[in-house]
């Protein structure tokens, strides 16, 4: 048995209301539309991963979706440029990674970082 995909799922009332900011913000695909669920995609293929976590690292709160991206910094301009609010400061960490929380539509907490620069 293999594991070929997970997908994290965040229930809210109006999916729609998450678009912009993970197709515009992020880059994702709109892959499907059911009208109560919408799956965005990036391309490319990812290897499956779960983390489970006490905290967030640096004594932050644990975030509820982890987002990979090639250039950070830029996110984080479009990000402030959107009005998104920004829960934890673009910071680059002891264990290699720079990032920064934001609060997607929905209230949910988005770490958004990059690997080593």
């Amino acid at each position: 048995m293999t594991v070929l995909r997970i997908v994290a799922n965040i229930a809210a009332p109006e999916p729609g209301q998450a678009a912009a900011f993970y197709q515009d913000l992020l880059g994702l695909d709109l892959v499907m539309d059911h009208g109560w669920i919408l799956t965005f995609a990036a391309p490319g293929q990812q290897t499956p991963q779960l983390s489970i976590a006490s905290e967030g690292g640096s004594g932050t709160e644990v975030p509820d979706l982890s987002v990979e991206v090639d250039d950070v910094d830029e996110v984080h301009r479009r990000a402030a440029a959107g009005g998104y609010e920004i829960v934890y400061a673009l910071t680059d960490e002891p264990w290699g990674v720079r990032r920064f929380y934001v609060r997607d539509p929905l209230g949910k907490v988005v770490n958004i970082l990059s690997h080593g620069r």
